[in-house]
């Protein structure tokens, strides 16, 4: 069977594509529990050097398939099953990657779509691309772990007119709060996105790693500080400050 998460290798970089093209790439229930899959298994690759997430079709991800929703979502277990069970563990998957990811965001990024792409540690989006989380219209609020990511990510005042005025905001806006590196041609995204994630790649994985996990504990740091240093006769750590002062480059 074909997953709608499927992930491609090429080389030390992994490219996780999310495919529901007819719904603009909307995350189905089983697509959820894919994406958990994809990234346990991710992070437990230690020849990756970095992921780019992306949409098929010209869209990054519209938000839920609500096609699914009335089966669903009226019963507070299977409502709270769904959030905690799949949505949320999904999340958390990505959220726990060590590998850098990169978001290549075209067209919509939309509720589950602008979940997804607040759990990636750099974001690139196209000219047209358009961000929001317009729940309100459908009576319902953005669950409490999902609204706290998004706040993180966007920001207060952007997150607060998305959920409470269903505001639908465009690249620029969203660059502007910090939430993408780039914005660029619609036709350059893809490009972009490869290259940076080459140029991620190319750096030394074990200091990514480490920062990720530094990024993961901002709120713990001492927490972290027990074994902080342990890298100090690591080959990575003497071959990147060697390379550096021999004025080559380092090769890790």
């Amino acid at each position: 069977m074909t997953l709608s998460v499927r992930l491609q290798r090429e080389g030390p970089i992994a490219f996780v594509t999310l495919s529901n093209p007819s719904r603009l790439n909307a995350m189905t229930r089983a697509m959820w529990r894919e994406l958990r899959d994809v990234f346990i298994g991710a992070a437990e690759d230690d020849s990756l050097r970095c992921i780019v997430v992306r949409g098929e079709g010209g869209a990054f991800c519209a938000g839920g398939d609500i096609s699914e929703y009335p089966s669903f979502r009226f019963d507070i277990d299977s409502l709270r099953a769904f959030h905690e069970d799949e949505v949320w563990a999904g999340l958390q998957a990505m959220l726990d990657c060590p590998v850098p990811l990169v978001a290549q965001i075209d067209g919509a990024c939309m509720g589950a779509g602008l979940e997804i792409a607040s759990c990636c540690d750099v974001r690139l989006a196209g000219a047209s691309s358009t961000f929001g989380a317009p729940i309100a219209k459908l009576g319902f609020p953005m669950a409490p772990r999902e609204a706290a990511l998004v706040h993180g990510a966007v920001g207060d005042v952007l997150t607060r007119d998305m959920l409470l005025a269903a505001g639908v905001h465009d690249a620029a806006r969203l660059y502007d709060a910090g939430f993408l590196l780039k914005v660029l041609p619609d036709a350059d995204v893809a490009a972009a996105a490869a290259a940076h994630a080459a140029r991620v790649a190319a750096l030394a994985p074990q200091a990514a790693r480490l920062n990720k996990g530094t990024f993961a504990a901002l709120h713990s740091i001492a927490a972290m500080l027990p074994t902080a240093y342990d890298y100090a006769d690591s080959a990575e750590h003497h071959e990147g400050i060697a390379a550096f002062l021999a004025k080559r480059p380092a090769e890790f």
